[in-house]
Protein backbone atom coordinates (compact mmCIF):
# COMPACT_ATOMS: atom_id res chain seq x y z
CA UNK A 1 0.00 0.00 0.00
CA UNK A 2 1.45 3.34 -1.10
CA UNK A 3 0.50 5.77 1.69
CA UNK A 4 2.08 8.70 -0.15
CA UNK A 5 -0.11 7.95 -3.17
CA UNK A 6 -3.28 8.16 -1.06
CA UNK A 7 -2.07 11.41 0.53
CA UNK A 8 -1.16 12.87 -2.88
CA UNK A 9 -4.51 12.01 -4.42
CA UNK A 10 -6.19 13.39 -1.30
CA UNK A 11 -4.31 16.72 -1.50
CA UNK A 12 -4.78 17.03 -5.26
CA UNK A 13 -8.48 16.25 -5.14
CA UNK A 14 -8.99 18.50 -2.09
CA UNK A 15 -7.55 21.45 -4.00
CA UNK A 16 -9.63 20.83 -7.14
CA UNK A 17 -12.79 18.90 -6.29
CA UNK A 18 -13.08 18.17 -2.53
CA UNK A 19 -16.48 16.49 -2.75
CA UNK A 20 -15.15 13.68 -4.99
CA UNK A 21 -16.16 10.25 -3.68
CA UNK A 22 -13.71 7.67 -2.39
CA UNK A 23 -14.61 5.41 -5.33
CA UNK A 24 -13.60 8.10 -7.87
CA UNK A 25 -10.38 8.78 -5.91
CA UNK A 26 -9.55 5.08 -6.15
CA UNK A 27 -10.04 5.20 -9.92
CA UNK A 28 -7.44 7.96 -10.15
CA UNK A 29 -5.12 6.02 -7.83
CA UNK A 30 -5.38 3.03 -10.16
CA UNK A 31 -4.37 5.11 -13.20
CA UNK A 32 -1.18 6.74 -11.94
CA UNK A 33 2.38 5.49 -12.36
CA UNK A 34 4.84 6.23 -9.55
CA UNK A 35 8.22 7.68 -10.48
CA UNK A 36 11.08 9.14 -8.48
CA UNK A 37 13.25 11.97 -9.79
CA UNK A 38 16.49 13.45 -8.48
CA UNK A 39 17.07 17.17 -8.06
CA UNK A 40 18.03 18.62 -11.45
CA UNK A 41 16.44 15.82 -13.46
CA UNK A 42 14.56 16.87 -16.60
CA UNK A 43 10.97 15.63 -16.52
CA UNK A 44 9.76 17.24 -19.74
CA UNK A 45 12.16 18.17 -22.53
CA UNK A 46 11.90 20.55 -25.47
CA UNK A 47 10.03 18.97 -28.37
CA UNK A 48 8.39 16.26 -26.27
CA UNK A 49 4.69 15.53 -26.71
CA UNK A 50 3.16 15.50 -23.24
CA UNK A 51 1.08 12.40 -22.68
CA UNK A 52 0.83 12.64 -18.87
CA UNK A 53 -0.18 15.04 -16.16
CA UNK A 54 2.15 14.80 -13.19
CA UNK A 55 0.89 14.85 -9.60
CA UNK A 56 3.60 15.89 -7.16
CA UNK A 57 3.72 13.60 -4.14
CA UNK A 58 6.94 14.92 -2.65
CA UNK A 59 9.36 17.64 -3.75
CA UNK A 60 9.15 20.62 -6.07
CA UNK A 61 9.07 20.91 -9.86
CA UNK A 62 9.67 23.98 -11.98
CA UNK A 63 8.27 24.52 -15.48
CA UNK A 64 10.22 26.90 -17.69
CA UNK A 65 11.01 27.94 -21.25
CA UNK A 66 13.86 29.65 -23.05
CA UNK A 67 13.58 33.21 -24.36
CA UNK A 68 16.59 35.03 -25.80
CA UNK A 69 18.83 32.19 -24.56
CA UNK A 70 17.69 32.72 -20.94
CA UNK A 71 15.43 30.36 -19.07
CA UNK A 72 12.23 31.86 -17.71
CA UNK A 73 10.30 30.12 -14.94
CA UNK A 74 6.63 29.72 -15.82
CA UNK A 75 5.28 27.73 -12.88
CA UNK A 76 6.19 25.88 -9.68
CA UNK A 77 4.47 22.73 -8.42
CA UNK A 78 4.89 21.02 -5.04
CA UNK A 79 3.02 18.49 -2.91
CA UNK A 80 -0.57 18.16 -4.07
CA UNK A 81 -0.04 20.22 -7.24
CA UNK A 82 -0.31 19.13 -10.85
CA UNK A 83 2.30 19.67 -13.55
CA UNK A 84 0.76 20.00 -17.00
CA UNK A 85 1.89 21.43 -20.33
CA UNK A 86 -1.63 22.37 -21.28
CA UNK A 87 -1.26 23.06 -25.00
CA UNK A 88 0.94 20.02 -25.68
CA UNK A 89 -1.31 17.73 -23.68
CA UNK A 90 -4.57 18.90 -25.23
CA UNK A 91 -3.33 19.15 -28.82
CA UNK A 92 -0.82 16.28 -28.56
CA UNK A 93 1.86 18.47 -30.13
CA UNK A 94 5.50 19.05 -29.11
CA UNK A 95 6.09 21.46 -26.23
CA UNK A 96 8.64 24.17 -25.60
CA UNK A 97 7.64 24.28 -21.92
CA UNK A 98 10.14 22.16 -20.01
CA UNK A 99 10.02 20.77 -16.48
CA UNK A 100 12.73 19.86 -14.01
CA UNK A 101 12.84 18.59 -10.45
CA UNK A 102 14.31 21.31 -8.24
CA UNK A 103 14.22 18.96 -5.26
CA UNK A 104 14.30 15.17 -5.06
CA UNK A 105 10.75 14.15 -5.97
CA UNK A 106 8.20 11.38 -5.82
CA UNK A 107 5.82 11.90 -8.73
CA UNK A 108 2.68 10.21 -9.97
CA UNK A 109 2.21 10.27 -13.73
CA UNK A 110 -1.44 10.33 -14.80
CA UNK A 111 -1.71 9.23 -18.45
CA UNK A 112 -3.84 11.72 -20.34
CA UNK A 113 -5.50 9.07 -22.50
CA UNK A 114 -6.45 6.98 -19.46
CA UNK A 115 -7.84 10.09 -17.73
CA UNK A 116 -10.03 10.86 -20.76
CA UNK A 117 -11.30 7.28 -20.89
CA UNK A 118 -12.11 7.39 -17.16
CA UNK A 119 -13.81 10.78 -17.61
CA UNK A 120 -16.12 9.25 -20.24
CA UNK A 121 -17.24 6.58 -17.75
CA UNK A 122 -17.34 8.62 -14.54
CA UNK A 123 -19.04 11.97 -14.10
CA UNK A 124 -16.85 12.68 -11.06
CA UNK A 125 -13.63 12.07 -12.99
CA UNK A 126 -15.03 14.31 -15.74
CA UNK A 127 -15.64 17.10 -13.21
CA UNK A 128 -12.15 16.58 -11.73
CA UNK A 129 -10.61 16.89 -15.20
CA UNK A 130 -12.63 20.04 -15.90
CA UNK A 131 -11.56 21.55 -12.57
CA UNK A 132 -7.89 20.91 -13.44
CA UNK A 133 -8.32 22.74 -16.75
CA UNK A 134 -10.22 25.62 -15.12
CA UNK A 135 -7.57 25.99 -12.41
CA UNK A 136 -4.79 26.03 -15.02
CA UNK A 137 -6.53 28.73 -17.06
CA UNK A 138 -7.30 30.88 -14.00
CA UNK A 139 -3.70 30.57 -12.77
CA UNK A 140 -2.39 31.67 -16.18
CA UNK A 141 -4.76 34.64 -16.24
CA UNK A 142 -3.81 35.73 -12.71
CA UNK A 143 -0.13 35.56 -13.61
CA UNK A 144 -0.65 37.60 -16.79
CA UNK A 145 -2.69 40.17 -14.84
CA UNK A 146 0.09 40.39 -12.27
CA UNK A 147 2.62 41.21 -14.98
CA UNK A 148 0.32 43.87 -16.42
CA UNK A 149 -1.08 45.54 -13.32
CA UNK A 150 1.11 44.85 -10.26
CA UNK A 151 4.38 46.33 -9.12
CA UNK A 152 7.34 44.05 -8.38
CA UNK A 153 6.58 44.37 -4.66
CA UNK A 154 2.90 43.47 -5.15
CA UNK A 155 3.80 40.40 -7.26
CA UNK A 156 6.19 39.18 -4.56
CA UNK A 157 3.65 39.82 -1.76
CA UNK A 158 0.98 37.87 -3.65
CA UNK A 159 3.36 34.96 -4.21
CA UNK A 160 4.23 34.96 -0.49
CA UNK A 161 0.57 35.12 0.51
CA UNK A 162 -0.74 32.50 -1.94
CA UNK A 163 2.27 30.13 -2.21
CA UNK A 164 4.65 30.53 0.76
CA UNK A 165 6.15 27.10 -0.04
CA UNK A 166 7.63 28.51 -3.25
CA UNK A 167 9.21 31.46 -1.43
CA UNK A 168 10.62 29.14 1.26
CA UNK A 169 11.90 26.36 -1.01
CA UNK A 170 12.63 27.53 -4.55
CA UNK A 171 16.01 29.04 -5.52
CA UNK A 172 15.89 32.85 -5.58
CA UNK A 173 17.02 33.01 -9.23
CA UNK A 174 13.99 30.92 -10.24
CA UNK A 175 11.64 33.04 -8.11
CA UNK A 176 13.00 36.23 -9.68
CA UNK A 177 12.52 34.76 -13.14
CA UNK A 178 8.97 33.68 -12.28
CA UNK A 179 8.13 37.19 -11.07
CA UNK A 180 9.77 38.72 -14.17
CA UNK A 181 12.38 40.65 -12.24
CA UNK A 182 16.13 40.53 -11.90
CA UNK A 183 17.67 38.78 -8.88
CA UNK A 184 18.85 42.24 -7.73
CA UNK A 185 15.31 43.64 -7.87
CA UNK A 186 14.03 40.61 -5.96
CA UNK A 187 16.68 41.20 -3.28
CA UNK A 188 15.56 44.83 -2.94
CA UNK A 189 11.90 43.79 -2.78
CA UNK A 190 12.66 41.19 -0.11
CA UNK A 191 14.62 43.78 1.86
CA UNK A 192 11.63 46.13 1.69
CA UNK A 193 13.46 48.80 -0.30
CA UNK A 194 10.93 48.91 -3.15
Amino acid sequence: MDTLLKETIGLTVQSQYPEMSEEARQIIESLVIRREAKKGEQLIVDGQVCTHMILVGKGMVRQYYFKNKKDVTEHFSYEGCIVICLESTLKQEPTHLLAEAIEDCVLYYLPYKALLEAAEKSWEINIFYRKILEYSLITSQKKADGWRFETAHERYERLWREHPEIVKRAPLAHIASYLLMSPETLSRVRAGIL
